[in-house]
């Protein structure tokens, strides 16, 4: 931990509130990004994706389970992966609490790997996990959205992703991402967002209890501290799989 001074009850009141009105600025932008993302130009999703779920085959359409607005956490577990990627275990902890309210919200959110659907639903009753998980094993989904790369796509020097090109040093065969969908009444599926990397850290409210303890995040690279929950334990030391 750095050092802090320690002040009078007077001093720390005059700090805090020069923090607090940074803080009310940094508020006043988030609103103004969120208003930009809902006036983002949207996309047709053309393209007939079919998935496999726990409920059978089911198209990007049906995913949506009656409602106008999809979210889609793209999971990484790879189809050979033994496990679920650390940091998006992290990340889908935070999510199934939401479910109730975005379901009520006209909202469905649900996971996609690219794992097949009996290794995710055996991860998922490990973790202890209810929400969505489908399966694009069988489709070219997680590639289309630049979250799955191919052998021959790592054997170069980079690949596209968070819109830009990446070293594939830095790359995996599976990286993280969100992506919004909305279904209008004639069951046209339309692109609106897309989020990966850093983008992803709102998502998760342990980052926003964190930030504002004594300590902060306290970890060396971005996210080292994360495990799997039912791996704190006795887990040795490692770095999580996406930065």
């Amino acid at each position: 931990m750095q050092h802090h001074p320690v002040v009078s009850r007077e001093e720390w009141l005059t700090a805090r509130k020069a923090l607090l009105a940074r803080e009310k600025e940094a508020t006043h932008l988030r609103d103004r990004l969120n208003a930009e993302r809902l006036a983002l130009p949207w996309v047709r999703v053309d393209k007939d994706y079919v998935f496999d779920t726990l409920a059978g085959k089911r198209t990007l359409a049906d995913l949506f389970e009656g409602r106008s607005q999809l979210m889609v956490y793209h999971f990484m577990l790879g189809p050979d992966w033994a496990a679920g990627c650390p940091s998006c275990s992290f990340v889908a902890d935070h999510l199934e609490g939401a479910l109730v309210h975005l379901n009520h919200h006209d909202v469905t959110l649900t996971a996609i790997s690219r794992a097949p659907l009996d290794k995710i639903e055996a991860y998922k009753r490990r973790m202890g996990w209810s929400f969505p998980w489908a399966s694009s094993f069988a489709n070219s989904f997680n590639q289309d959205f630049h979250v799955s790369f191919s052998k021959e796509e790592l054997a170069g020097d980079k690949v596209l992703y968070n819109f830009q090109p990446i070293p594939t040093s830095e790359a995996f065969d599976e990286l993280p991402g969100l992506s919004a969908f909305s279904r209008n009444e004639a069951g046209e599926v339309f692109h609106t967002y897309s989020t990966y990397a850093r983008g992803l850290e709102e998502l998760v409210g342990t980052f926003s209890i964190l930030d504002r303890a004594p300590k902060g995040r306290n970890e060396g690279t971005i996210m080292d501290f994360v495990r799997r929950h039912d791996e704190y334990e006795d887990a040795p030391k490692a770095h999580a799989c996406c930065a």
